[in-house]
Order: structure tokens, then C-alpha cells, then sequence
């Protein structure tokens, strides 16, 4: 549960992951940041992504990391790695006859993607990229969640698309993950904060992700 601290008195930073963003990355990140500096505490919270924005701006949170850069004013979204878009597939879908599948190939196939509401963003940017395919969409169904979302794929609703790292983290035996033809879709990640002034552990911190994410020359300015 999320309460409000005192104002730095002790040196915690309170850090939100959107649902089902279940990702190695930031384990990876969160491990060095203890290794580092012990001291530190990082209190973890999972939360949809519209909490995520009111715990910001409430001061009830320092950062979160999402597949959303729709932040509202006085809050930055920061692209911190991108991760490509795969198919995933009940076991036994004529589909595993790829080795990597064509986009095309797999929109033949009825779909259950993420809701709208679903929070963690990685709706917008699925969608964004079926829109621009050249076969319409046979949406059967949509889940608030990305474990809902795997249920109905492993039940043969559908095929649905995700990150393959968020899924392989969950292994399931009912499902199998295929990746795109070609050059895959990219998948965004953003780490969200206050525009404000980030105080020096939180200076610390986004170094550390920055080091580890983002290309050389690409770091922002604090």
C-alpha cells in the first residue's frame, strides 16, 4: 500500500511497474542498484498504469516503468529499451510451422490482444502496428490482463502478441512463442518520473538505468 513519506528524511525510493511488465531488464537494474548501494532501500509496487501517474504526481512515488509514453504535465516518459513484438500461439497451431512467422501469416487467424483499459500501454503500441498491416483484424476477444490474455491464447480463442521475455518469464506449457518475420515490430519501454529537480539517490538510480539500457550518447539530460 502506498502511503506518503516524509519529504527525504530517509533514503527510499518508491518505484511502480505496470501490470504484467514482468521484465529481466529491470530485475537486472534493481539488482545493481543493491549491489551498488545498499543503503538504498527500492520499495516495488505493481500498479496499472493510470495509478501509476496519480502516485506520481502525489509525490507517492518516485518512478515507474511502462509500455506508455502518455504521461500527463509535469511528467516525463523516458524510452529506456525496446524489446521486439512476438506471436504467441496455442501448442499444436498450425503456425509452428514457422520457424518465424509472417505478419500476414498470422492475422489469417482470429486474435485476442490486450484491452484498452488493460493500463500497462502495451495496447496503443500493438495496435499501432496492426493498423498499418494489410489485413483487417478478426478480434474475438481482449484481455484486462496479460495472464488473461495467455489463458485465452493457451484455450485456442485466439493467437495474441506480446513481449517474449514478459511471457517466457511465466512459463506456460499451454502456449509457445514465435518471432515475427523479418525485421520485427519494436516495443517501447518508458521509465516515468517527476519533471522536477530528481533528488541524489534518484540522480544515482537513473544513471544506473541509463548505463544499462540506453545506447551510448543516447542518455538524456537529468
Amino acid at each position: 500500500m502506498l502511503q506518503r513519506r516524509r519529504r527525504r528524511a530517509i533514503r527510499v525510493i518508491c518505484a511502480s511497474i505496470c501490470d504484467s511488465l514482468a521484465q529481466p531488464h529491470i530485475a537486472t537494474l534493481l539488482a545493481r542498484s543493491r549491489e551498488e548501494e545498499p543503503e538504498l532501500e527500492i520499495r516495488v509496487f505493481e500498479l496499472p498504469f493510470a495509478q501509476q501517474l496519480k502516485g506520481l504526481h502525489n509525490d507517492l512515488l518516485d518512478i515507474g516503468f511502462a509500455l506508455s509514453d502518455a504521461v500527463s504535465e509535469g511528467l516525463v516518459a523516458e524510452p529506456v529499451w525496446t524489446d521486439p513484438l512476438s506471436v504467441i500461439v496455442p501448442v499444436r497451431h498450425p503456425l509452428l510451422a514457422h520457424a518465424e512467422v509472417p505478419l500476414d501469416e498470422a492475422l489469417k487467424f482470429p486474435l485476442v490482444l490486450c484491452h484498452p483499459d488493460a493500463g500497462s500501454g502495451c495496447h496503443h503500441q500493438i495496435q499501432a502496428v496492426l493498423q498499418g498491416a494489410s489485413m483487417p483484424l478478426k478480434l474475438v476477444d481482449q484481455g484486462t490482463s496479460l495472464g488473461v490474455m495467455l489463458t485465452l491464447v493457451g484455450a485456442g480463442y485466439g493467437i495474441g502478441f506480446a513481449i517474449a521475455s514478459q511471457v517466457q518469464t511465466l512459463n506456460r506449457p499451454d502456449i509457445t512463442v514465435r518471432p515475427l518475420a523479418g525485421t520485427p515490430p519494436m516495443l517501447s519501454t518508458y521509465l516515468l518520473r517527476r519533471g522536477a529537480e530528481p533528488s541524489e539517490p534518484m540522480k544515482r538510480f537513473l544513471q544506473r538505468a541509463r548505463e544499462e539500457f540506453l545506447p551510448k550518447g543516447d542518455e538524456p539530460a537529468s
